[in-house]
C-alpha cells in the first residue's frame, strides 16, 4: 500500500511540474482542452483580418499587427463578455498592453467563412457585426503550406496559366505579400458557403482578384478576375 501512495505522490509532482512547464512556458497552448484555448486555436484555424476601420485605433495606440497576434497567446478569453452564438459569433480577448494597461479585442468569426476580424473600437460584443464596406488587410495566415487550392475546372486552370501561378503555393505566397478583402464584393451570407473576394498583386504588380470560399479548412479558389485581354471562356 505505501508503494502505491508513493508513486501517486511521484505522480502528482510530476504532472505538477508539467503543468508548470505548460502555463509558464507555453502560456496554456498546450492544453487544448482548455474551453480558452479552443476558442483561440478555432481563431487561429482562420485567416485573421484587420479591417481598414480599424487602422487608426491600431495608430492611436502605437499597436503592430504583430502585437494583435499575440494577443492570441496569452490574452484571457472573457466569455462572459463575449457572443457565443449567433452568426457572426464574437470572442473578446483582454491583454494587458505594455504602457496601455488592459485592452479588449473582438473576434468576429462568420459562419463557414475562413476569416476571423479583429476589432478593437468596439465596445460591446453582441453589437459587433462583420465589416461590409472597404478593405481589410491578410495578417496572418494558418501554419499549411496546401492552405490554398483552386478549382480544377479548365477555366481556371487556364486563368492560372495565363497569370503564371499554376503551384498554389505561388498564390499563397502572394496573398500573404499583398493580399487584401473586399468586403463590398464578398457575401457572408450567401449559401451553401459564404463567398470572400480576395485581392492580390501578381509577379508584374498588377493586382488580381479571386472569388474564394472555406472548403474542408482550404482557400478553394474559384474565380480569378483577370486584367483586360487575358479573359478565359
Amino acid at each position: 500500500m505505501d508503494s502505491i501512495f508513493r508513486r501517486l505522490k511521484y505522480y502528482g509532482i510530476g504532472f505538477s511540474i508539467g503543468l508548470i512547464f505548460v502555463v509558464f512556458f507555453f502560456q496554456n497552448r498546450g492544453c487544448s482542452w482548455l474551453p480558452s484555448n479552443r476558442v483561440k486555436n478555432s481563431i487561429l484555424d482562420r485567416v485573421l483580418i484587420l479591417p481598414d476601420s480599424e487602422k487608426i485605433q491600431l495608430k492611436k495606440y502605437g499597436l503592430t499587427k504583430k502585437d494583435l497576434t499575440n494577443v492570441l497567446n496569452d490574452g484571457e478569453v472573457l466569455f462572459e463578455d463575449s457572443k457565443k452564438v449567433g452568426n457572426p459569433k464574437v470572442y473578446v480577448i483582454e491583454k494587458e498592453i505594455p504602457n496601455k494597461g488592459k485592452m479588449k479585442f473582438f473576434f468576429s468569426l462568420a459562419n463557414e467563412s475562413f476569416m476571423a476580424e479583429i476589432h478593437f473600437s468596439e465596445k460591446n460584443a453582441k453589437k459587433t457585426i462583420n465589416t461590409r464596406t472597404g478593405f481589410g488587410d491578410l495578417i496572418y495566415f494558418p501554419a499549411d503550406d496546401d492552405l490554398v487550392f483552386p478549382d480544377t475546372t479548365a477555366r481556371v486552370t487556364c486563368q492560372q496559366d495565363k497569370l503564371g501561378l499554376i503551384n498554389p503555393k505561388d498564390i499563397l505566397k502572394a496573398l500573404k505579400k499583398s493580399g487584401r478583402i473586399d468586403f463590398s464584393k464578398s457575401h457572408l451570407s450567401a449559401t451553401p458557403k459564404p463567398e470572400h473576394y480576395l485581392l492580390f498583386k501578381d509577379k508584374k504588380g498588377q493586382e488580381i482578384g479571386c472569388n474564394v470560399i472555406w472548403y474542408k479548412n482550404k482557400l478553394n479558389i474559384t474565380d480569378f478576375t483577370l486584367p483586360p485581354g487575358n479573359e478565359c471562356k
